[in-house]
């Protein structure tokens, strides 16, 4: 009897002291800012899905803050950040990347992690998703599918390299398609995004691609109600209707997120600008409507597998990211 209770009790303190042992990767916690709310249904909710696929995988905490787009309010909470151990940090946007560079030095012992703008420093990162292919290939499948030669881009800023990659991408595939491109310098502004479209469907445009958080998905259901063709954007948004979404855009940020965090946890992620893309398997293309001839798809999906290999485009030429 002395001898079975000797046993638990050795059993009982080996469990304790395997919950007592800590990871031995550099990753203690993470933390993110949005622009603006996590409930986007697209580039900011994903953000947050990342950030979750983080701490499911390290057992860690994660910490969140939305709306944080005036720099004295995130200088504030990166110190906060600091209090609770975070020492991985993602500003969810292009908006971080210039903050991050200047304030960085300030925190060695945190990773400073930004998405497609330019920085410098030795605990610095941006990630530059190599969207000028998946917006030629989206061109691509807009204009095969367009009956009067007219497409709408709904894009929330003028530097997005996916616009200019559709437009190409439809003027490869159809010479004189017209690609009206009206920018909202907002990636959140539904009401002005819905009157555009409305402004480009009342003109004849029949395929629209919106390149925004909040008001992707508003403007698609504004899309289906008029029985037009869209092409989704950072997920897959075939849901919203197979017969109006012809093939999405699809940025795999949880992917992103989990693989930065496995680099920063190894002491192997690299500080600087890093490209991620199809190659990478952080860009795909989405599910594609059965309106898309089977035989278009299978030539898209070609293109794609010719461009990870050559990095060229269907046109011959190099992406322009």
């Amino acid at each position: 009897m002395k001898i079975l209770q000797g046993l638990l009790v050795a059993c009982l303190l080996a469990a304790l002291t395997g919950c007592q042992e800590k990871r031995e990767g550099k990753l203690k916690n993470a933390g993110l800012f949005v622009q603006d709310t996590i409930n986007d249904q697209g580039w900011a909710d994903q953000g947050y899905k990342g950030l979750i696929k983080i701490q499911d995988t390290y057992g860690n905490e994660v910490v969140y803050k939305e709306k944080m787009q005036m720099k004295g309010k995130v200088k504030k909470a990166v110190k906060e950040f600091q209090k609770d151990d975070v020492n991985l940090v993602f500003g969810h946007g292009k908006i971080y990347a210039d903050l991050f560079s200047q304030i960085s030095k300030d925190y060695p012992k945190m990773h400073f992690v930004s998405f497609n703008g330019e920085v410098t420093g030795k605990n610095t990162t941006s990630i530059h998703f190599k969207s000028y292919a998946m917006g030629f290939f989206a061109g691509m499948v807009a204009a095969k599918m367009s009956h009067s030669n007219h497409l709408g881009v709904i894009a929330a800023q003028e530097w997005q390299p996916e616009i200019k990659g559709f437009a190409e991408g439809a003027h490869f595939q159809k010479k004189d398609i017209t690609v009206d491109t009206q920018v909202m310098h907002s990636w959140s502004d539904k009401d002005r995004a819905i009157a555009s479209f409305k402004r480009m469907a009342a003109q004849g445009a029949d395929v629209f691609y919106p390149t925004g958080d909040d008001y992707t998905v508003p403007v698609i259901d504004e899309v289906k109600k008029k029985a037009l063709y869209a092409i989704g954007y950072v997920t897959d948004q075939s849901d919203l209707g197979r017969g109006t979404v012809l093939t999405s855009t699809v940025q795999n940020v949880e992917y992103v997120y989990k693989s930065v965090a496995g680099q920063h946890d190894a002491g192997k992620l690299e500080t600087g600008n890093l490209q991620y893309g199809f190659k990478e398997k952080a860009i795909t293309m989405g599910r594609f409507s059965p309106r898309v001839p089977s035989a278009f798809q299978k030539e898209i999906r070609k293109g794609i597998e010719e461009y990870k290999k050559t990095g060229k485009l269907p046109n011959g030429k190099f992406s322009r990211d």
